[in-house]
């Protein structure tokens, strides 16, 4: 993987996400004119194993009941790897059909983990709302994709199980530090010029509220964003997910958990909250 901190990575897996993902990835690539890494994290499930499994498989001592399971472990990663590679080689040439060229690869282990390590070179991380080993009805998330949305100090875009290129888009802004910084950093990036984008606000419409949304309106003009802004009242999670259906708007963005406790509380449980339920792709900013 290139070494630098502009990479565009994409977790593929066999979930019927893997499109959406790709798809997604692709219009962030083209978007930021950033490299696109497809990368599958095989899923080691462990087998459950009878307490004397060698008189099942008529083996009579230790030594060869453990080398069988030994045996057995390699012809299970062996053809994990081999479907992981038949899923990148089709997500590749996915994504070649958009115009973007992206490279492979397969890594094995804990998917959070690997995704740590290759966070300080991750311009942007999409994975979908759920896992292959995730019920796609469910209305919880996938283990996998809380736990990366709270551990990565990174920007994540979630999808849903399909992909359209967003022409109006929803960003949640509450004035905190962590909403600001995310206004900041779209206003430094090339992922939404030129599309329309609702600024709102759910909270008391004071002075000091619509200074801070005007602050944020001017930063994104200059970025070449189309912006409406709107300050609302109401259930923050509720009002959010109702104006976003009642215009049509194809992609949410948030700010992400804060780092102290008490901010964590309030505004990590609104953004996991609105993970859950968002009925579109959610782009999650730090």
């Amino acid at each position: 993987m290139t070494n630098i901190t502009t990479n565009v990575i994409a977790c593929i897996d066999g979930s019927r996400y893997a499109n959406a993902v790709a798809d997604a990835a692709m219009w962030a690539s083209l978007r930021l004119d950033a490299p696109l890494q497809l990368l599958h994290v095989p899923n080691k499930a462990a087998a459950a194993v009878p307490p004397d499994l060698s008189g099942s498989i008529g083996l009579g001592s230790q030594e060869q009941l453990l080398a069988y399971l030994s045996e057995l472990d390699a012809k299970q990663s062996k053809e994990s790897s081999e479907r992981g590679r038949l899923l990148l080689e089709a997500a590749q040439v996915h994504v070649l059909k958009g115009g973007v060229l992206a490279n492979t690869m397969q890594r094995h282990g804990s998917l959070l983990e690997t995704l740590v390590e290759f966070a300080p070179c991750t311009r942007l991380l999409v994975l979908g709302r759920h896992g292959a080993n995730s019920s796609a009805d469910s209305p919880h998330l996938g283990s996998h994709v809380e736990a990366i949305t709270r551990s990565l100090n990174c920007p994540m875009l979630l999808t849903k199980d399909y992909f359209k290129a967003p022409k109006k888009v929803l960003l949640a802004f509450d004035a905190s530090a962590s909403t600001r910084a995310a206004v900041t950093q779209l206003a430094h990036s090339r992922l939404l010029a030129g599309l329309e984008l609702h600024l709102v606000l759910v909270g008391e419409d004071n002075q000091a509220h619509q200074e801070q949304i005007s602050w944020a309106q001017v930063l994104l003009q200059q970025a070449d964003i189309t912006v409406v802004t709107r300050i609302l009242s109401g259930p923050v999670e509720r009002t959010l997910s109702e104006y976003q259906a009642e215009f049509g708007l194809e992609m949410m963005v948030m700010g992400a958990y804060g780092h102290s406790r008490i901010r964590q509380l309030l505004l990590g449980s609104t953004t996991l909250a609105m993970i859950k339920q968002a009925k579109v792709p959610l782009l999650i900013l730090r």
